[in-house]
C-alpha cells in the first residue's frame, strides 16, 4: 500500500522518500537513527524530538501486536508534524528521532536499565529480552549515532536555545486513576531559564500548564542533560498532550501558540 500524506499544509508532511504514518512512522528503507529538518545554520534555535517515529527495522521483531506501534508506548503522537510546523514557523533546523522508543529509547542515558524496554504501560515487549552483546549492538546502531548527530549539529550551529519536543498520553493504562489534565507540560532540570518565562506566558493565555508534569525533568531529562545542561545551552522542554496535536488543526493551533512564545524568550 502506497502512503500519501494528505493535508492542506505541506510542511506538516515528511519529505519525499520518508513515507509513513503522519504521526511519525517511517516505512522507507533508510535505517538512520534520525531524520533532519532543514533550516539555516545560523538559526538561534534547534528543535530535537527524540520520540518522533514508531519505525521498527524489518530485522527487529519486538514480539508485539503491530497495532501497538500506533500507541503512545511506541512514539510521541503528533510530535513529528508539530516539530515540522515549529521549524517552519521559526525558520530553524530540527532533528527527529527516526526509530521507535520500543527499539531503543533515545531519551535515556546509555547505561539506563530500561533504554531497551521489556515492558511499557502494561505491555510486555518480549523481543527486547536481549543478551548483553545484542543490547550493546542495538545501542551502537541507533542511540550512539543519534546523539552524535545532535552533538555535530550543535557544534556547527551553536544554537542559543534547544527546543525539546515530546507528547504524553492523557491516560495511562496502568494508572487509570491518575488524572493528567494539563494541555502542556514544561520540564527542566537545573537550567530553568526558558521554563520560568514560558510557564507564566502560557498561563496568561488561559492554558492549563503542568510545571514539571506529567513527570519531572529533574528525574527524566537525558537528552537535554547531555546536550543542553552539559553545554550551558538553554532549552525549553515541552510535553504536549497528544490528543491536542493528533490532527492538522491542533498542530497548527499549537504551532501558532508556541512559535511566538519561543521566539520571544530572553536568554541573555
Amino acid at each position: 500500500m502506497t502512503y500519501r500524506c494528505v493535508t492542506l499544509f505541506p510542511f506538516l508532511c515528511p519529505p519525499e522518500g520518508d513515507k509513513g504514518h503522519r504521526h511519525g512512522q517511517q516505512t522507507n528503507m533508510t535505517d538512520h537513527a534520525w531524520a533532519d529538518i532543514a533550516g539555516p545554520s545560523d538559526s538561534p534555535f534547534l528543535l530535537i524530538a527524540d520520540h518522533a517515529s514508531n519505525r521498527v527495522p524489518t530485522d527487529i521483531d519486538l514480539g508485539i501486536d503491530p497495532a501497538l506501534l500506533n500507541d503512545h508506548i511506541a512514539l510521541d503522537i503528533g510530535v513529528a508534524p508539530l516539530g515540522r510546523a515549529l521549524c517552519a514557523a521559526l525558520t530553524c533546523p530540527g532533528i527527529l528521532g527516526n526509530i521507535s522508543r520500543l527499539v531503543v529509547d533515545l531519551n535515556r542515558e546509555e547505561d539506563a536499565p530500561h533504554i531497551i524496554p521489556t515492558f511499557s504501560d502494561g505491555q510486555d515487549i518480549p523481543g527486547n529480552d536481549l543478551s548483553d552483546a545484542a543490547r550493546a549492538a542495538r545501542i551502537a546502531r541507533y542511540w550512539t549515532p543519534y546523539h552524535d548527530r545532535v552533538t555535530t549539529q550543535i557544534a556547527r550551529q551553536k544554537p542559543r536555545l534547544l527546543i525539546s519536543l515530546h507528547s504524553f498520553t492523557p491516560q495511562l493504562a496502568t494508572k487509570p486513576e491518575e488524572a493528567r489534565p494539563w494541555q502542556i507540560g514544561i520540564l527542566y532540570n537545573a537550567d530553568e531559564r526558558a521554563a520560568r518565562q514560558a510557564i507564566p506566558a502560557l498561563e496568561a493565555q488561559g492554558i492549563l500548564v503542568g510545571d514539571q508534569q506529567p513527570y519531572s525533568g529533574k528525574l527524566l531529562n537525558a537528552t537535554m542533560n547531555r546536550h543542553g545542561e552539559a553545554n550551558g545551552i538553554a532549552y525549553l522542554g515541552i510535553e504536549m498532550r497528544q490528543d491536542l496535536i493528533d490532527e492538522d488543526a491542533g498542530v497548527l493551533k499549537w504551532a501558532a501558540i508556541l512559535s511566538p512564545l519561543i521566539a520571544g524568550l530572553k536568554l541573555d
